[in-house]
């Protein structure tokens, strides 16, 4: 069920990941974002109810707020990258998990230790988001002449179609979403935790 005493900190957390993906630079199809920091972060705030703020983001992009990196309605949910973005309900919800799992008193080990789950955490965004983006490449010529180009950019080269889309649509970007976005959460996290428990307010682990 949900606790509705969190209800104002899922509208906040999905206008957080909203405002992540507008921070974004074109790659092409696929854009950098900082949408992983705004995921990571809600499960790690909402523990496993995280899911419900990226289905939120969702419902709103479906009534057309511009609110993707690709702008809004259902076109962008139905798109090429939409995997992506159905990805990000499964990996709010693990993200909470190991939060609630991992976090007790906010240590250097729970910090080290969560953000390394990010790396599992993050799993079904890159999963779903290839698996959608690799359906539409193969009949749309423009998005496998981008996938080249973006695997030409960063050296790579390969005859596999298989692996020139594994390389565009995932391996690029893992670098930034570990090393930024979801060192970021956890780092905002921490704060956020630790600003809260001074007031006297306990994120729950359960």
């Amino acid at each position: 069920m949900v606790d509705y005493k969190k209800v104002p900190l899922i509208i906040a957390s999905t206008l957080i990941i909203a405002a992540s993906a507008q921070m974004n630079f074109k790659l092409g199809p696929v854009p950098y974002t900082m949408q992983n920091f705004g995921v990571m972060l809600a499960g790690f705030l909402l523990g496993r109810q995280g899911f419900l703020a990226v289905l939120l983001y969702l419902a709103l992009i479906a009534l057309g707020l511009p609110f993707a990196a690709g702008g809004g309605g259902l076109g962008v949910l139905l798109g090429p990258t939409s995997g992506f973005l159905y990805g990000f309900v499964i990996s709010a919800f693990l993200a909470g998990i190991f939060r609630e799992i991992v976090w007790k008193k906010g240590d250097k080990k729970e910090v080290a230790l969560l953000w390394l789950s990010t790396l599992l955490a993050s799993i079904p965004i890159y999963l779903l988001g290839f698996a959608v983006f690799y359906k539409f490449a193969l009949s749309n010529e423009k998005l496998l002449q981008w996938a080249s180009k973006a695997a030409e950019y960063f050296g790579f080269h390969t005859s596999s179609i298989f692996m020139l889309l594994f390389f565009s649509t995932i391996l690029i970007f893992l670098p930034q979403d570990f090393f930024v976005d979801h060192l970021l959460a956890v780092l905002v996290f921490k704060y956020v935790w630790e600003m809260l428990k001074e007031r006297g307010v306990e994120i729950d682990r359960s």
